[in-house]
């Protein structure tokens, strides 16, 4: 099967930076979309980045031009760079892996940002 394990995750202050990492354990990371979703206290999963496996990036308004979504296929795993990090992106951050009928899910690392 497919396992996600997210690493990175911690405690900055406003404007610091932190990079998170999501290994993934299986077969057929190369040929998937993967990304990232967080949740903050209180609130509804988003989706914040996503990279195809063609390289082809997406990100949610409020991330972009701070954030960065990466993949290494040869380490079967993908990033995520965060820059200038602002209270508001507080939450569990979550690895994604699309598939055909089916989403894989990391079980979470936690990013505060303090002001």
């Amino acid at each position: 099967q497919v396992q996600l394990m997210e690493s990175g995750g911690g405690l900055v202050q406003a404007g610091g930076s932190l990079r998170l990492s999501c290994a993934a354990s299986g077969s057929g990371f190369s040929i998937n979309t993967m990304g990232w979703y967080r949740q903050a206290p209180g609130k509804q999963r988003e989706s914040v980045a996503h990279i195809t496996n063609a390289g082809i990036t997406n990100y949610a308004v409020s991330v972009k031009g701070r954030f960065t979504i990466s993949r290494d296929n040869a380490k079967n795993t993908v990033y995520l760079e965060m820059d200038s990090l602002i209270p508001e992106d507080t939450g569990v951050y979550f690895c994604h892996l699309i598939r055909p009928g089916y989403d894989y899910w990391g079980q979470g690392t936690q990013v505060t940002v303090s002001a």
